[in-house]
């Protein structure tokens, strides 16, 4: 098998041709920032490699990575795939109880984490317990026997260290993604997977010279693709912004304005916030490019952005488990509200239910086809759940488990998810956490949870809940319910409404359908048992 490492063979090379270039561009205020270049970056991820080596991290060790939107975050991956070590990022919204279970279904004992979650975790003797080595970034280490990480100002050791040799099917990254029957799972990519984000680099339209910007957390899977292998593949410069755990429109506008930014990448969300905003206050003349991603985004909100900026937002379709499979590329035309064609080199369709593809303008479930070998950027399976993968295969295909249609000149029109998740303001979350995040409460006896429409966010996690005897609905026993799943689960993960119920709707061997209740939410018909 091939070697190829995405540190060495594309990190090295751009420090090498293009070596002054800017790799980061790190906002500190509207007017000013600090810029980081590909040669630089050379050197703090190579001491970095050594710093890890020196502490015992070899090559394939899992190591969680947990440090929010801090320049750190960019070295430490680039020096963990150096060493072929396998980051796993996560939100800083993780839990000590969210903590706890990946690291054991990782069996990892390695952690790089900010000093918040540092003090929650060394606040969990069962999840401290299970660290054999911790660093902490951005603040002090809240226990002697983690050590504080600064790769832009420390000495960390040898700059020449450049890692270990790598063949493309090595592990490289693990994300976590939800559910709906079961906790989070997580996603294996190998090697190839940095490279085949060249499609997503071609989404994003961006080259060398070009800044951009993209708003996700680098928790989640939409960091991998915007934030670090797809603009960097391109040789482009990546942003890195100072609004962790926060959104302000005024305030992304302000920086628009007041930096040289040409492309940005955000959630619907955000574009919903951003065109309630009075855009003809900001000048943006360097913005060139602006692409969504994470759920569809309605057509109104791209007319509106575009009479605005003079910019169409071009929609893309992907998963945790996979690069860009769908997009809106830059110079073909647009149809609003539609994922755009398929990527280059994928072979994406609608299919039924035998594997069969269907004709335009016909529902069914979006594919990949695989045929003998998977295509690069398809992820290797599910960490230790082989179960869970072969239920994603449908002959020679790969089934997302979304629903779609394509119409006669080859546009994917998403239509839903075949199963429970709720994409939330870009967030993916799997009702069963929710749920039993609220059984856990001695009010609740029972809770089915589900996506309810909502203007801002596209839609938002509602729970129906049927209380334990004697107790009696209340305002403030909402206002209990929510603080109680913000305190065991990540906060974002929380109920915005909940409606107190007699009964759930449940199948005739006693399963919930939410299917039931998520159609009466969104006002349609719900189909038979």
């Amino acid at each position: 098998m091939a070697r190829w490492n995405f540190g060495r063979d594309v990190m090295d090379g751009w420090a090498a041709s293009n070596p002054e270039g800017s790799a980061l561009y790190v906002l500190r205020d509207r007017a000013h920032a600090d810029t980081v270049s590909f040669a630089q970056l050379q050197v703090v991820t190579n001491r970095l490699v050594s710093r890890f080596r020196q502490a015992g991290v070899q090559a394939q060790d899992r190591v969680m990575v947990v440090v929010g939107k801090d320049p750190a975050f960019w070295p430490i991956m680039v020096a963990l795939i150096k060493l072929g070590a396998v980051p796993m990022p996560g939100t800083t919204q993780l839990t000590p109880r969210d903590i706890r279970y990946r690291l054991a279904l990782s069996d990892a004992h390695l952690v790089i984490v900010n000093s918040e979650t540092a003090a929650r975790v060394a606040a969990d003797p069962d999840v401290s317990a299970a660290i054999r080595v911790g660093w902490v970034v951005g603040g002090e280490s809240p226990t002697p026997a983690w050590s504080r990480l600064d790769p832009f100002h420390e000495e960390l050791g040898d700059p020449d260290d450049g890692g270990n040799p790598t063949d493309e099917g090595d592990p490289c990254l693990l994300y976590f993604t939800s559910g709906t029957t079961g906790h989070p799972k997580m996603v294996l990519h190998n090697e190839t997977y940095p490279r085949a984000h060249r499609v997503t680099g071609d989404w994003l339209g961006v080259r060398p010279g070009d800044i951009h910007w993209n708003l996700s957390d680098t928790g989640w899977a939409k960091a991998a693709w915007s934030s670090l292998f797809g603009p960097w593949m391109a040789g482009a410069t990546v942003v890195v912004d100072p609004m962790a755990g926060r959104f302000d429109a005024r305030e992304m506008l302000e920086y628009l304005a007041g930096h040289p930014i040409t492309s940005i990448c955000a959630a619907p969300t955000i574009y919903r916030m951003l065109v309630q905003e009075d855009l003809s206050q900001y000048a943006l003349p360097h913005l060139t490019s602006a692409v969504g991603a994470g759920e569809p985004l309605n057509p109104e909100v791209i007319d509106a952005f575009r009479r605005a900026t003079g910019l169409t937002i071009r929609d893309g379709y992907g998963q945790t488990e996979t690069v860009l499979l769908v997009g809106n590329r830059p110079g073909v035309p647009v149809k609003p509200g539609s994922m755009g064609q398929p990527s280059a080199g994928f072979d994406v369709d609608v299919i039924d239910e035998a594997g069969e593809r269907l004709p335009a303008d016909r529902e069914g479930d979006i594919a990949v086809w695989m045929g003998d070998a998977p295509p690069e950027g398809l992820y290797q399976g599910y960490w230790r759940d082989d179960a869970e993968t072969a239920s994603r295969r449908r002959g020679p295909w790969y089934v997302t488990g979304d629903r779609a249609m394509r119409d006669r000149d080859g546009y994917l029109w998403f239509v839903g998810r075949a199963d429970d998740v709720i994409l939330s303001a870009g967030y993916r979350i799997g009702p069963f956490e929710v749920e039993s995040a609220l059984v856990e409460h001695p009010a609740v006896m029972e809770a089915a949870v589900v996506s309810s429409p909502d203007a801002i966010r596209g839609e938002i996690v509602k729970a129906f809940v049927i209380l334990a005897p004697g107790v009696e609905p209340s305002e403030a026993l909402v206002a209990d319910l929510q603080e109680h799943v913000k305190a065991v689960t990540a906060p974002y993960k929380y109920p915005r409404a909940i409606d107190f119920v007699a009964e759930l709707p449940k199948t005739i061997s006693g399963k919930i359908r939410r299917v039931e209740l998520r159609d009466r939410e969104w006002g349609r018909e719900p189909p038979t048992p």
